[in-house]
């Protein structure tokens, strides 16, 4: 058994300045949020993260994971424009492919940003996941994506966020991370989405999907959203791809 947290930058991540470690065997933090709290032992971040933003010293069992490290297993599992370009779905890929855990849980990913409040915990930043990309048209199909695919390793996907998320992974407290069951998952959809992914061929080895996004149909990756969130089941349903869509807003 092993348990990750991932920590992203969303506001309620400052929650676990107050959180045992003892529930977590490792912690990954993207971005900024590696100061959040000292004991992290990777930091993944963009190829772009200002150098004045990285920590200046390594504790001996810390390390930092760039995209040449993250880019060739994020590839194993499908690349980027199936799993979606932003750090919090990259960060999740690469500690399944590299760590092999139990359970994944996540804070501070939420990708939901309020006008009224401070999107980031360090105060007002850039909603990266809303851009307009052809890889995030449905962040709720691609947690499911992952979440399925993670379910073919044993590994439980949580989210430790008890706002409102576009995760569409179960809920949990940091006290029972340990105890997440892998959630069932539609065996025969996710056969067929990997199959179509395989026939489309949206693969870019590099990570640089966006210089090559004009060769991506918006309504093939639209297809393959359904396909996704058909695989699992979200608040007790088994097929919530069109309440997804809907609020991601590609139907």
């Amino acid at each position: 058994m092993s348990v990750i947290l991932i920590l992203g930058s969303g506001p309620n991540v400052l929650t676990c300045r107050d959180w045992k470690r003892e529930p977590f065997d490792r912690i990954v933090a993207i971005n900024n949020a590696w100061s959040v709290r000292h004991d992290w032992e990777d930091l993944i971040h963009t190829e772009d993260f200002p150098a004045d933003r990285r920590p200046s010293d390594l504790a001996p069992h810390q390390r930092i994971v760039t995209a040449t490290q993250y880019v060739p297993l994020q590839n194993t599992l499908g690349g980027f424009v199936y799993a979606g370009g932003t750090m919090a779905f990259t960060a999740a890929y690469w500690a399944l492919a590299a760590l092999k855990p139990s359970v994944i849980a996540m804070l501070g990913c939420d990708m939901v940003y309020s006008q009224k409040q401070n999107t980031h915990f360090y105060g007002t930043g850039t909603a990266d996941p809303l851009r307009k990309d052809v890889t995030l048209r449905s962040l709720e199909a691609k947690s499911a994506r992952l979440m399925a695919l993670a379910a073919r390793q044993n590994c439980a996907m949580i989210n430790l966020s008890q706002d409102e998320s576009r995760l569409v992974f179960p809920r949990s407290r940091p006290e029972t991370a340990h105890l997440a069951a892998v959630e069932p998952v539609d065996d025969e959809t996710v056969r067929s989405a990997l199959a179509r992914e395989q026939q489309l061929g949206y693969y870019v080895p590099s990570g640089k999907y966006w210089q090559q996004e004009e060769k991506f149909d918006p309504q093939e990756v639209d297809g393959l959203d359904a396909m996704w969130l058909k695989t699992i089941r979200i608040n007790g349903r088994a097929d919530n791809s069109d309440v997804a869509q809907k609020k991601s807003g590609t139907i």
